[in-house]
C-alpha cells in the first residue's frame, strides 16, 4: 500500500461535508440517545423504567464496540506497512496521540460507562464512522505523513500536544464526575457537579473538542482538521441539547453555566 493523496483529500472534504450535514440535522433536534431518547410510557407508571423503542445493546458492550475500529484499523493499517513501523519520530509520536485516546476510550472508559442500554442503530453507524475515520487518520499518519526529525520541538507539535493532553485530561475527569451521580444500575439524571462542570453543561464534550483540535494543531494536516471540525459539529449540538435539558428540568439547575464554551456559549 502506498500513499494516494487524492484519496486523502477525498475522505477528509467528505468529513467536513458530513460534519457540516450533521450541524444542520441536529442543530434544532438532539441526536436520539441517551437522555434525548424517545421511549414508551411504563405501564407501571415508573418514569424512571420507562420502555425505550427498538433494539438496544448494554452501555458498556454498545461503547466497546463503536469505539474499538478507531483503535483496530490504524493497528491493522500499520501491521501491513512495508517496511513496518513509523518512520519518523514525530508520525509516532502522533500516531500514539490518536490510538492512545481510542486505546481509552475502547478498553477502559467503555468497561466503567454506566447508564441508559444504547440504541442498536447509533451503535452500528457509529462504528461505521470509526472504521472510516479510523483508516483516514491511520492511513494518512501511517503511509502520507512526512515530518522532520525535529518535529517534536516545532512550536506547533509543542502547543498542539499540550491542548490534546489538557482536553483528554478535561475529558476523561469529567466523564469519571458523571459516573459518580449514579450508582450501579441507577439511570436517573442528575446535575453535574464539580470540575469544569461549574461553568459547562458539556465540560466532557468541551474536553474532547479541546483535544481533537490539538492533535488538529500538532499534526497540521487536512484530516486531522477535518476530525476536529466534525467533532465539533457531532457533540457541540449535543451540549447545547443538554444544557436545555437541564434547564428545563432541574428548577436549580445553576443559570450561571454556559453549554459549551466557560463564559461564552
Amino acid at each position: 500500500m502506498h500513499c494516494l493523496p487524492s484519496l486523502v483529500m477525498t475522505l477528509s472534504a467528505l468529513l467536513l461535508i458530513l460534519g457540516l450535514l450533521h450541524l444542520l440535522v441536529f442543530c434544532q433536534r438532539p441526536s436520539g440517545y441517551g437522555k434525548h431518547e424517545p421511549r414508551q410510557p411504563n405501564p407501571g407508571g415508573n418514569h424512571a423504567a420507562e420502555i425505550p423503542r427498538g433494539a438496544h445493546l448494554p452501555a458498556r458492550r454498545a461503547w466497546f464496540l463503536q469505539e474499538l475500529p478507531a483503535f483496530l484499523v490504524p493497528a491493522l493499517l500499520l501491521a501491513l506497512r512495508n517496511p513496518p513501523g513509523f518512520a519518523p519520530l514525530g508520525c509516532r509520536l502522533l500516531g500514539g496521540m490518536f490510538c492512545g485516546h481510542y486505546f481509552h476510550r475502547t478498553f477502559i472508559y467503555s468497561f466503567f460507562r454506566r447508564g441508559r442500554p444504547f440504541p442498536l442503530k447509533i451503535v452500528f453507524f457509529g462504528a461505521l464512522f470509526c472504521i472510516y475515520n479510523g483508516f483516514l487518520q491511520g492511513y494518512y499518519m501511517i503511509y502520507c505523513a512526512e515530518y522532520p526529525d525535529d518535529w517534536c520541538k516545532d512550536i506547533r507539535f509543542l502547543s498542539g500536544l499540550l491542548l490534546f493532553l489538557s482536553g483528554m485530561g478535561i475529558n476523561i475527569h469529567s466523564d469519571f464526575l458523571l459516573r459518580q451521580l449514579r450508582k450501579p444500575g441507577e439511570f436517573t439524571y442528575k446535575i453535574p457537579q464539580g470540575g469544569l462542570f461549574a461553568y459547562v453543561s458539556g465540560a466532557n464534550f468541551f474536553g474532547e473538542i479541546l483535544e481533537w483540535f490539538g492533535y488538529a494543531i500538532a499534526t497540521w494536516s487536512l484530516p486531522a482538521f477535518a476530525f476536529a471540525f466534525f467533532t465539533l459539529c457531532c457533540i457541540g449540538p449535543r451540549a447545547y441539547h443538554h444544557h436545555r435539558y437541564y434547564l428545563k428540568t432541574f428548577t436549580a439547575y445553576p443559570r450561571s453555566r454556559k453549554a459549551l464554551i466557560p463564559f461564552i456559549f
